[in-house]
């Protein structure tokens, strides 16, 4: 009786629904690898970025709406979501200025355009008129995250990037070149949008500023 009572107690108990299903041959789910096992770092270098904009504009029908979103979505430092939902009555052309709603309950902002934006914006708009979102597919929706991330991976394989591309590491790269550029912290935390500022201490960590004067020679 002991005996017997040890080997019940070592037997994998399993729920009611699973007691009469087989226990053999099922198959593991695979783990996904660690971001460091597909690329170094998480963000693209200035001229990574102006690669990947240019490579965009040259593939497809659409390859100025290509280029044009991830222009605003490096200098924005836009999530996908944030992208899909800027609408036109968001952006003030004659003034040049972008009101950025930010999703994770981030903090909004009024963001200023560049004379290169405006630019891409007013030929946006002469070419998909009359549509709310800024960019739409042919069927006149907004583009879905997917779309957004099968363009911005796309435009890094022509680009011949030695990496695969997502469209996050834009917004990595936003923070890291205002790091780079000796922007405050606090003045990248409210561009970005972080209500944490830890959030934004990653980018100053990477600006290689902190050592310039380290060696004389």
């Amino acid at each position: 009786m002991h005996n017997r009572n040890n080997a019940i107690s070592s037997s994998p108990v399993l729920p009611p629904v699973m007691r009469n299903l087989p226990t053999s041959g099922l198959r593991t789910v695979p783990q996904r690898l660690k971001n460091l096992d597909y690329r170094s770092r998480e963000y693209l270098t200035e001229h990574e970025v102006d690669q990947l904009i240019s490579a965009a504009g040259k593939v497809g029908r659409h390859g100025h709406r290509d280029a044009t979103l991830i222009m605003l979505t490096y200098r924005h430092g836009l999530r996908v979501s944030e992208l899909v939902s800027l609408r036109w009555d968001q952006v003030d052309l004659r003034q040049g200025l972008m009101h950025i709603n930010r999703l994770k309950q981030g903090n909004p902002s009024v963001h200023p355009i560049r004379g290169p934006e405006l630019r891409a914006l007013r030929r946006l708009q002469r070419d998909y008129p009359v549509l709310p979102y800024l960019f739409s597919s042919e069927r006149k929706a907004p583009l879905t995250d997917d779309a957004i991330r099968k363009i911005v991976g796309r435009a890094g394989v022509e680009a011949r990037l030695p990496f695969t591309v997502h469209p996050h590491m834009l917004r990595h790269a936003c923070g890291y070149k205002l790091a780079q550029a000796g922007q405050d912290t606090r003045a990248i935390q409210h561009y970005l949008g972080h209500r944490n500022i830890q959030h934004t201490v990653r980018y100053t960590q990477l600006s290689s500023d902190r050592f310039k004067n380290f060696w004389k020679d």
